[in-house]
């Protein structure tokens, strides 16, 4: 039985048709997930994808992280289901406290869209396990509000405890404190990123396939959970 992975979908989510492809293309189920259903079907893990949920209206994510299907998820993460945020995704789990800073406009106000250069800094989470420590992958970059801020508090404590899992390479395209492109949780299975890996999922549609990694790693993850149910 393969591991059953949520995609929810939010009234302006643009990417759940793609991250429940690469949920596929790893051998997972792929479960559809509405923002106004707290009922998360059972699965194993949660995808929060990207898109511009709610048109983006007062911050990114400030009114996607009140929907009912959230509140399932932040009680679902604190007994330890793997989740993962990508861009719209990666800021409302800021907003819902599941991660810890937060996403403001790109440095110099343009929205960035481009194939960016990433380092793993961290393949010790749930997400991130496939890489090796230190490779560089490719992956699609799409966002107006993704420049990562925090205190200098929470940046020293993020450092200081490996929980930077991708950084950016090659030029800092947002303006983000410590070229930080995703982070973690403390127990490693709440994961953020910024740039979009179900976009590099097959180097016919896009620029690698740098972008398995993130969901095979979660399926190897949730296999052990998948043999014994």
């Amino acid at each position: 039985m393969s591991p059953r992975i949520g995609v929810i979908t939010f009234p302006g989510t643009l990417d759940d048709v793609d991250a429940a492809r690469a949920v596929r293309y790893a051998d997972g189920e792929a479960v559809s997930l509405w923002h106004a259903d707290a009922d998360l079907k059972g699965v194993d893990a949660v995808i929060v994808p990207g898109g511009f949920s709610y048109g983006d209206y007062l911050r990114c994510g400030a009114i996607a992280r009140f929907a009912p299907v959230m509140a399932s998820v932040v009680e679902a993460a604190a007994k330890g289901m793997p989740v993962l945020g990508i861009c719209n995704g990666f800021q409302i789990l800021c907003e819902a406290g599941l991660l810890p800073g937060a996403l403001v406009r790109n440095e110099k106000l343009h929205f960035v869209c481009r194939d960016q250069w990433l380092r793993v800094e961290n393949n010790a989470t749930a997400w991130s396990t496939r890489y090796d420590q230190g490779a560089e992958v490719l992956i699609p970059l799409k966002s107006g509000e993704g420049g990562y801020m925090a205190s200098q508090e929470t940046l020293d404590r993020l450092e200081g405890d490996g929980r930077v899992v991708f950084r950016y390479v090659g030029g800092n395209p947002n303006g983000s404190r410590n070229d930080i492109a995703g982070i973690t949780s403390e127990n490693g299975r709440v994961v953020g990123l910024m740039p979009h890996p179900e976009h590099a999922i097959d180097a016919l549609t896009g620029p690698s396939d740098d972008g398995l990694g993130v969901f095979f790693s979660a399926l190897d993850a949730l296999k052990p959970l998948a043999t014994t149910a």
